[in-house]
């Protein structure tokens, strides 16, 4: 079989298998059909067929589906407490890079991910050669959110294999993968690297201003690489990279668009568990859809065991001590559930009653949150004044009080001390802190087993691509 056929079989395997509940951690995708891209990318319907496949990928547990957010990266940032041996994670919380359990993680993610940019790669390559098929707007749509894809890959790819641009950002990082040839690509460094996830996206954030059907209230683009969404991956990246003033203007962006508000709190604070939103869907700029979620967030990781040290959970203590005890909070109250005086997250275990997809809580991941927006505009604001506002609007969000303004809280050490544990409460189980504490360089996580240099920030690359790109040796 071709080369050719191989991506678009892959492409259509990932679309009809990823949600059909496999018990293996790890997705075998079988060729399910012999159509050949010429004829796929014949007609915008097999584009877009093309480009569902690979949100189908995303939402696969190799990446955000579980890996880079309740799993893995989340074990990274010390979010659970297993211990002993056979129990889930016990490795990654140590940072025993070298274990078959780290080993296999990487290379499921690192793969994972590399077989999506490829079938992206693709979408792109046929949407300029076959682009008489396609309408204008869907020409620009279908290519914006196929480069945001390849954009957000390789950023968290980049987070996850190399040293933070702030500690050198001229090592040795991953490759950029731009075509679909068979040829090995050599890693770029860590700013050439952002220089390329950047520029990915202000195409992607031009070709997608202006016509991409968010802009007219379609709440269901929440699900897709939207404008919004490309925004807030621009904003991250300059955080990332240090420029502040592009960070705050990107993330402001997305913020004074309005379309994102604070979660309604009665619908988190309800008894009524088939509507209950844990997940503060609302705010959600970016998130990802498995119909099979349950069959590892709660059947595996939150609920399934009957003895609480085989699931992904902390001490009661600990819950308390990231939230400062304040049962006000909205998070600390609804967001975790009680089992043996031992806390597991219940973001992922929902119950719904909606029969309608794009509704069905107990199917949805978070990628991009509002919140975290907010965070980086007080990160980034010109003005400390600023900076607390943006926290004291997410505290309000969370039916907490308002931190005054005077001496002791219109400081530096304050703000950033405080942007911190929002991190700590609000991205929990979702990825996000582990990537925070590695761009400030944190010397100490949270719960973790001891202080530690940067290293374990970077994890390895895999052995098979080492072995096979001999540009690694």
């Amino acid at each position: 079989m071709n080369m050719n056929k191989i991506y678009i079989n892959v492409i259509l395997a990932i679309l009809l298998s990823v949600f059909l509940g496999s018990c293996d951690k790890y997705l075998n995708v079988e060729p399910k059909s012999s159509l050949s891209e010429d004829e796929m990318f014949a007609s915008e319907a097999g584009f877009q067929q093309a480009l569902s496949g690979v949100y189908a990928s995303l939402a696969s547990r190799n990446l955000y589906g579980d890996n880079f957010t309740m799993g893995f990266v989340s074990a990274l940032a010390q979010n659970y407490a297993t211990s002993g041996e056979g129990n889930l994670f016990v490795e990654t919380r140590a940072y025993n890079y070298t274990s078959l359990e780290v080993s296999e993680y990487v290379t499921g993610t690192w793969s994972g991910a590399y077989n999506a940019i490829a079938s992206v790669n693709n979408i792109l390559k046929f949407s300029e050669s076959n682009r008489s098929v396609l309408s204008n707007n869907s020409y620009q749509q279908i290519r914006g959110e196929a480069l945001a894809i390849r954009a957000l890959l390789h950023f968290d790819l980049l987070r996850l294999f190399a040293p933070a641009y702030a500690v050198d950002p001229s090592a040795q990082a991953i490759p950029y993968k731009v075509s679909i040839d068979q040829y090995s690509v050599g890693p770029s460094s860590v700013s050439e690297i952002i220089g390329f996830v950047l520029s990915d996206l202000k195409e992607a954030e031009t070709l997608l201003e202006g016509l991409d059907p968010i802009f007219a209230n379609t709440m269901q683009r929440r699900f897709k690489l939207n404008y919004y969404a490309v925004k807030g991956l621009q904003a991250r990246v300059y955080l990332y990279k240090g420029e502040n003033s592009e960070a705050y203007t990107a993330a402001k962006t997305v913020i004074d668009s309005e379309k994102f508000p604070f979660v309604d709190q009665s619908a988190v604070n309800t008894s009524s568990a088939g509507i209950k939103d844990r997940l503060f869907m609302s705010e959600l700029v970016f998130a990802l859809r498995n119909r099979d979620l349950s069959s590892w967030a709660v059947d595996a990781y939150f609920t399934f065991y009957i003895n609480s040290t085989y699931r992904l959970t902390r001490p009661s203590a600990d819950i308390a001590t990231i939230y400062e005890a304040n049962t006000n909070d909205l998070r600390y109250g609804n967001l975790f559930e009680n089992s043996s005086d031992v806390l597991f997250p219940s973001k992922f275990w929902q119950t719904s009653t909606s029969t309608i997809d794009s509704t069905r809580l107990d199917r949805m991941i978070p990628v991009v949150r509002m919140s975290e927006l907010r965070y980086i505009m007080a990160e980034t604001a010109p003005s400390l004044s600023e900076s607390l506002d943006q926290l004291n609007l997410v505290r309000l969000g969370r039916h907490l009080t308002e931190f005054p303004k005077d001496a002791s809280t219109l400081n530096s050490t304050f703000i950033q001390a405080e942007i911190t544990k929002e991190y700590q409460k609000e991205c929990y189980a979702e990825g996000q802190l582990f990537f925070f504490y590695k761009r400030l360089n944190f010397s100490q996580i949270q719960f973790a087993p001891t202080t530690f240099g940067t290293s374990v920030y970077v994890l390895p690359i895999p052995e098979n691509e080492k072995e096979f790109n001999n540009y690694y040796q």
